[in-house]
């Protein structure tokens, strides 16, 4: 039998997620819809699940159960005579097309200039002649403060940089969806600011829907519209950034922000 569809469509659903790794349950039973153009940032421990959701959106991982929905389809699977069977590649190239992450190590190719970086991904996937890809890259490595730095290859750049090149690279294949998973973990604090505030240039500026794991809970506070708590594979709490920082609800919640504030 073919799963009801949301009344009004969330731009990404997940609908009763699972996914074990052998008897461990990383994501259980997982509910979550983020709207068009809304901010969600996932705090929680170690092992909770949180990257699990953004590797699940990106199918680097499968899953053991329910079904993702993304921009109204569904991710993993596609409709056939009514029912939903397992997608084909076709099907999976198609949706990943519509969603772009950045991870905590910039992945960039050594190889490639930051202009070579962002235009390889639109030419060889999405087909833009060379002259358009480079003027969408060269527009967007602006956008991130790197107008100076076009002819610049990786190892000339700083980590900062590098990370924006990334973030750069993923806007470029013109996502519906952006992903966030612990993109300033790897920098040194006098640089973080240099990539927070291009997502929240995206934040303010641009209609993104934009999912984020990360452990800065005053940035996740700042930019968030919400924020979700996991715990155990599940959403513990959430709710509006002041709300949860401020008069979280669980026990679990309030443990988990208290180590974190003791940490700091």
């Amino acid at each position: 039998m073919t799963e009801d569809r949301p009344a009004v469509e969330p731009m990404v659903r997940f609908q009763g997620v699972t996914k074990r790794y052998g008897d461990l349950t990383v994501l259980d039973n997982l509910d979550l819809d983020v709207s068009p153009g809304e901010m969600v940032s996932i705090i929680g421990p170690s092992g909770s699940g949180k990257t699990t959701v953004l590797r699940a959106l990106m199918t680097l991982e499968s899953i053991d159960g329910g079904t993702i929905w993304v921009d109204g389809e569904p991710l993993t699977h596609m409709e056939k005579n009514g029912v939903l069977v397992p997608a084909n590649k076709a099907h999976l190239r198609r949706m990943r097309s519509k969603i772009g992450m950045c991870f905590q190590h910039f992945n960039l190719f050594p190889h490639m200039t930051a202009l070579q970086n962002c235009m390889e991904g639109p030419v060889m996937s999405l087909g833009l002649k060379k002259g358009e890809a480079r003027e969408r890259a060269a527009e967007l490595l602006e956008m991130v403060g790197l107008a100076d730095k076009l002819d610049h290859y990786p190892a000339q750049l700083s980590g900062g940089q590098q990370q924006r090149v990334a973030i750069a690279r993923a806007l470029a294949m013109r996502p519906k969806v952006m992903l966030f998973d612990e993109v300033t973990s790897a920098l040194d604090p006098e640089v973080t600011g240099e990539v927070t505030n291009v997502i929240r240039t995206l934040v303010s500026e641009h209609n993104l829907t934009m999912l984020m794991v990360t452990h800065q809970m005053g940035f996740a506070r700042d930019i968030s519209d919400r924020v979700c708590f996991f715990y155990g594979g599940q959403i513990e709490e959430q709710d509006s950034p002041d709300e949860l920082f401020t008069n979280p609800k669980r026990e679990r919640t309030r443990q988990f922000l208290s180590a974190v504030r003791e940490a700091v």
